[in-house]
């Protein structure tokens, strides 16, 4: 029986983004081997991914506090691990406040800023899409019930991540043919945010009943949710990069793109994630 045949290119380098994709998955994993390594791996990588936004919001004319937004976003992940969202929560309006006072006198006091509004906006936007996200992921790791640790949660979460992203790769290269926001994403078709769906589903109920023993319906609501919000982040980089004229965020991950490439859709599915699996946890 003969195969189908793509009906879309891939748009990346496929062989050097398995390899790099596998790298890091590894790193993942190896994290997971010593729950106390989970933080500073989601710590560095949001470190990482804040300061590749601001040097492409940089080159573009904007004005932000490299050091607020990189000292805030590290203040948010870590506050959250003694203090859950109560610690990431204050730990985000105090970065916020500061991103409003430093950008206020960034050229002194006796120089009115400009396009204050514009570049407060953006920072809180970058504060809220990268380090409030992508906290959530690192909270997974306090999540525990009566039969499972915080290493099933996180385990749940990536397996999910990567089925929907895989289940999306799969639909759109061979069956998509309707754009779901052309305008926005030309490649992002109905068929491929489909198989993200059924995939991310499929896997959801199976590791949060297999892993987790919860109903088979939080699954559902998992894989369902995670695979909207992936679509979403999606969605959201590829026009935040159209605003900025640009098609990667940096270079920094071969065949990938930028490492906000790689975490665009992982950053709000995480905090859905939490959302959901909150319902079962003891935390």
């Amino acid at each position: 029986m003969a195969l189908p045949k793509p009906k879309n290119s891939a748009g990346r380098n496929l062989p050097q983004a398995i390899s790099v994709g596998v790298l890091l998955g590894g790193l993942a994993i190896g994290a997971l081997l010593n729950p106390f390594l989970w933080y500073p791996l989601v710590a560095i990588a949001l470190g990482l991914a804040v300061y590749e936004v601001w040097r492409r919001l940089y080159e573009s004319g904007y004005v932000l506090s490299l050091a607020v937004l990189s000292v805030g976003a590290q203040v948010m992940v870590w506050l959250s691990w003694p203090f859950g969202t109560t610690g990431l929560v204050a730990g985000y309006v105090t970065s916020v406040l500061l991103l409003m006072i430093t950008r206020l006198f960034h050229h002194g006091r006796h120089s009115p800023p400009h396009n204050y509004v514009r570049d407060v906006a953006v920072g809180v936007f970058v504060l809220t899409w990268i380090p409030l996200f992508g906290s959530f992921a690192a909270m997974l790791s306090r999540m525990e019930t009566a039969t499972s640790s915080g290493v099933a949660f996180i385990l749940t979460f990536m397996a999910c991540v990567v089925a929907s992203d895989v289940g999306g790769y799969i639909f759109g290269v061979f069956f998509g043919s309707h754009p779901m926001a052309p305008a926005v994403s030309p490649k992002k078709s109905w068929e491929g945010f489909a198989g993200s769906v059924i995939l991310s589903t499929v896997v959801g109920v199976a590791t949060v009943t297999l892993m987790l023993e919860s109903p088979f319906w939080v699954g559902m609501l998992l894989g369902v949710g995670l695979a909207v919000c992936a679509t979403l982040g999606d969605l959201v980089e590829s026009q935040f990069k159209r605003d900025l004229g640009i098609k990667d965020m940096s270079g920094m991950l071969p065949g990938h793109g930028g490492l906000m490439d790689r975490l665009d859709g992982m950053l709000p599915a995480a905090m859905i994630t939490w959302v959901v699996l909150n319902m079962i946890s003891g935390t």
